[in-house]
């Protein structure tokens, strides 16, 4: 058996741009992790937990519940990192290689949100979630079939409404894809929710969805901050994903990302020929005038 770990890329909001007052939180939303055998998760978990209290033991020693002491990925992950903590993008890089060595692969599945404020994209975030929940388990079960092996999804707590609400809808997911698609019946259950403040491998995983925001803010954003991550940051990412890993772009006229593309400095969206940028997919007029419109209106809907 395999046991899927995930967390949550970005958020379900809109966004318009880095520099909109409201919406310039996440440019696509989606989920990653990574995948490993059952029999190793106990040992990849203590590990991780491992590596954690050396590098934050500081931090532990002073928490009130230092047993349940997380480090957020978005603190790992910060553009600081690099020159302030390169200790912490080490013990990263390290981890991914000892999961690489006991059969175990990192995992993402992104869609790109269409640019604009709710109104103007008729957003509905609870249909963008789904959307992406279910892609992200299509794509695990293709992996379990390739490896032919039965799934367990796990991933981060959620409110109690929310987990009843889910549930229904990936069940009727689940069974009416595998009449057609029998990988489908490779997965066990629809995911399972686990605190992560006593999994360690559900905080790696949020470790690993940290690293891909970052990757996808810079191929998606033109302005992005996040170049870094294309360097010795996630070195170690390169060649770690399944197959199935994949940015779905947004009506770009350019092919999707596929796993370790994520991490080229080449951005397939801003191509430079002779150190000036050639447009890719939607004219940027036409991403001007998106924004603009929004801007003007102050639209907050």
């Amino acid at each position: 058996m395999l046991l899927a770990y995930i967390d949550e890329v970005g958020e379900t909001g809109a966004f318009v741009s880095k520099a909109h007052p409201r919406y310039n939180t996440s440019p696509a939303f989606g989920y990653a992790g990574f995948v490993v055998p059952a029999a190793e998760a106990r040992r990849f978990g203590m590990w991780f937990t491992e590596e954690k209290r050396r590098l934050f033991r500081t931090e532990i020693a002073q928490s009130s519940a230092p047993d349940q002491w997380e480090r957020k990925g978005s603190m790992i992950f910060r553009e600081t990192t690099l020159q302030r903590y390169p200790q912490q993008l080490r013990v990263f890089n390290a981890l991914v290689r000892r999961l690489r060595s006991i059969g175990g692969n990192l995992f993402f599945y992104v869609d790109e949100k269409p640019i604009g404020t709710p109104k103007q994209t008729r957003l509905d975030t609870v249909s963008r979630e789904s959307a992406a929940m279910k892609e992200t388990l299509n794509r695990l079960a293709r992996h379990a079939e390739g490896r032919e092996s039965s799934l367990l999804v796990l991933m981060d707590q959620v409110n109690e409404k929310q987990r009843i609400d889910r549930m229904p809808t990936l069940y009727a997911h689940m069974f009416s894809r595998s009449n057609e698609f029998e990988e489908m019946k490779r997965i066990v259950e629809p995911p399972m929710h686990i605190d992560s403040a006593v999994s360690s491998n559900i905080q790696f995983a949020d470790w690993v969805a940290a690293s891909l925001s970052r990757a996808i803010d810079y191929q998606l954003v033109e302005e992005s901050e996040h170049a870094w991550i294309t360097g010795y940051a996630a070195e170690s990412l390169r060649g770690s994903f399944t197959k199935e890993s994949k940015l779905h772009l947004w009506q770009r006229g350019v092919g999707d990302i596929h796993h370790s593309a994520a991490l080229k400095p080449e951005r397939p969206l801003y191509p430079k020929v002779g150190g000036q940028r050639v447009s890719a997919g939607i004219p940027d007029a036409a991403i001007r005038k998106l924004r603009a419109a929004a801007e003007r209106r102050g639209d907050t809907s």
